[in-house]
């Protein structure tokens, strides 16, 4: 559990059962919907009224919870425009383009989401999904027709006025035959999508899928400008975002400025944007220390109490989805083997990794990646515990005894190559001897992780049970890292994608957690909170999304300078 439970407390609400399907814009600055916080769809037995289906909005399964842990934030009351926010960032590599099909790790997550791009739809501070580029939406009794209407006035950075097309073109960019897109699943349910005009937008799916609106959130989706039928160029940045692109290396540096025409009234205060690649958790804390970048995210957790009393500095903690994974690949020996998956399971100790990896800035993950902020979290599955006679056990079922296997690992999260060393020490208790193979982090996305058998890996999570095992758990999916395909749960996977009935779907994401816990090719001994720090000298709005790091990576859009 988190040190101060109390961070846990406040926004960290039940969530509402509503289906996301149509949201009317009341506030062009800053929409909002407004939804019941305990509606029970579930009593609906099976099917929902149109009426209910298509009027309701619906809160996501995330905590919003969020409080400074160490100096409070003085709050101007009105947002100041001005600055240069310089941001120091893991995650940057120089194989990233800035075509969004390509992105991914924080550094081009936040190039994406919070300075060049929009998106149809967003998660907002509070969880809830609003409308972004979509002023409305609606979908079909059996949510397989999904209507999307776009706003007015609004322009790319080139001064292309958004339409249908551009639209069409984006989503199309992700479904072509030779997309790598990590995206590719998210819209590969689509049959058809079609402009009725230049603000409409018809997607015909292949089945029902309720939480389609949500995966149009997804980071990689991002709305670029048409060429005919095709995208103009993916690669130059071009977008409808906050800040037009000044300049970029890859993984190094970007440099964006205030969009002069930005349709958000409201937001993007800072006239620039700064997005530096500091890899090193000593080098990034030490550039905020020392004022060379203003916000930071990934702190050190061994030494951000210090941080915490620092004056002039704000180190803030969110609970949200992300964690800490081990993925195998189950088509490569030994690891193809169910009992030597699980013997490498039961062979780590989470209770240790949670005290002295995260400080105790976290949960126990429980070899799933559906966490406690997610809506259908199985709570009653048991806890998985550290047991090296168990372990041996299932070597001995295996015929593995002695097991020797090599872990790559890459600084690629705070504590990553610590908590293989560690993991590397339960295990040896079991009989099995781990090579912690420790390999530069730079380019680690593109050489080691769904290439080597075993490596280390995190994911922020995702909104939606679907989303996550959509993107990485799905047979086929680009980022199934495990190379996984488990029948049963496809077949779960596809049910529920279409299940309107609140109860049902419950069941089956728990035995869909319940199938990857047990033959799943992960180990996924930890949830991880967001903890990042700033100059007290930014600002920002009362509550901060929990959906990605840095405030859903909509940090320089949202926050300002006093």
């Amino acid at each position: 559990m988190p040190r101060d439970t109390k961070r846990r407390e406040g926004r960290h609400t039940d969530t509402a059962k509503a289906l996301v399907t149509k949201a009317q814009v009341a506030d062009e600055m800053n929409p909002r919907i407004s939804l019941p916080r305990h509606s029970k769809s579930g009593a609906l037995k099976g099917r929902m009224d149109r009426r209910t289906f298509l009027g309701a909005a619906s809160a996501l399964g995330l905590s919003s919870a969020a409080l400074p842990i160490g100096a409070t934030r003085a709050r101007a009351a009105t947002p100041e425009k001005g600055g240069r926010l310089r941001v120091g960032i893991t995650g940057g590599s120089t194989t990233d383009t800035l075509d969004p099909a390509t992105f991914e790790d924080a550094f081009m997550q936040l190039a994406g989401l919070g300075c060049l791009h929009n998106y149809l739809t967003e998660i907002d501070a509070q969880g809830n999904l609003v409308p972004e580029l979509a002023e409305s939406w609606e979908g079909s009794d059996d949510a397989r027709t999904w209507i999307f209407t776009l706003r007015k006035d609004v322009e790319f950075h080139n001064g292309k006025a958004l339409d249908a097309n551009d639209v069409i073109a984006s989503l199309n960019h992700h479904r072509t035959e030779d997309s790598k897109s990590a995206a590719k699943p998210l819209v590969a349910p689509i049959e058809s999508i079609r402009a009725e005009d230049k603000r409409t937008v018809v997607v015909e799916l292949s089945s029902g899928s309720a939480d389609f609106p949500y995966l149009l959130s997804d980071y990689h989706l991002a709305m670029l400008p048409a060429d005919g039928d095709r995208l103009a160029h993916p690669k130059d940045g071009v977008g409808t975002g906050g800040y037009v692109l000044a300049d970029y290396e890859p993984g190094v540096r970007l440099l964006a400025k205030r969009n002069p025409n930005y349709w958000k009234a409201g937001r993007a205060h800072f006239d620039e944007v700064e997005v530096v690649g500091i890899g090193d958790i000593s080098a990034r804390t030490n550039a905020l220390r020392t004022g060379e970048v203003d916000l930071m995210n990934r702190c050190d957790l061994k030494t951000v109490h210090l941080l915490e009393r620092t004056p002039g500095f704000v180190v803030e903690e969110v609970t949200g989805t992300k964690h800490f994974s081990y993925p195998m690949l189950t088509e490569v020996d030994p690891l193809t083997d169910d009992n030597v998956r699980m013997a490498l399971k039961l062979a780590v100790d989470r209770e240790a990794l949670l005290k002295s990896v995260l400080q105790g800035h976290g949960a126990l993950g429980n070899d799933h990646p559906i966490g406690s902020a997610n809506r259908f979290h199985a709570a009653d599955i048991p806890q998985r515990e550290y047991d090296p006679e168990k372990a041996r056990w299932h070597l001995k079922q295996a015929g593995q005894e002695g097991l020797k296997v090599q872990l790559h690992v890459g600084e690629i999260f705070v504590g990553a190559v610590d908590s293989a060393v560690l993991y590397r020490e339960h295990a040896a208790k079991a009989g099995i001897e781990l090579e912690v193979a420790r390999v530069p982090t730079d380019g680690y996305w593109s050489n080691i992780w769904l290439k080597k058998p075993w490596c280390a890996a995190y994911w922020s999570g995702r909104a939606t049970e679907d989303w996550m095992f959509s993107t990485g758990y799905a047979a086929g999916a680009p980022w199934n890292d495990m190379q996984w395909n488990h029948e049963r749960f496809n077949m779960l996977l596809a049910e529920a994608r279409v299940e309107l009935n609140d109860e049902r779907r419950r069941e089956l994401y728990g035995e869909m957690q319940l199938i990857v816990r047990d033959e799943g090719g992960v180990v996924i001994p930890l949830f991880a909170n967001y903890v990042y720090a700033s100059s007290d000298r930014l600002q920002h709005e009362s509550s901060l999304a929990s959906n990605w790091d840095l405030d859903g990576f909509r940090a320089p859009e949202r926050w300002w300078f006093a």
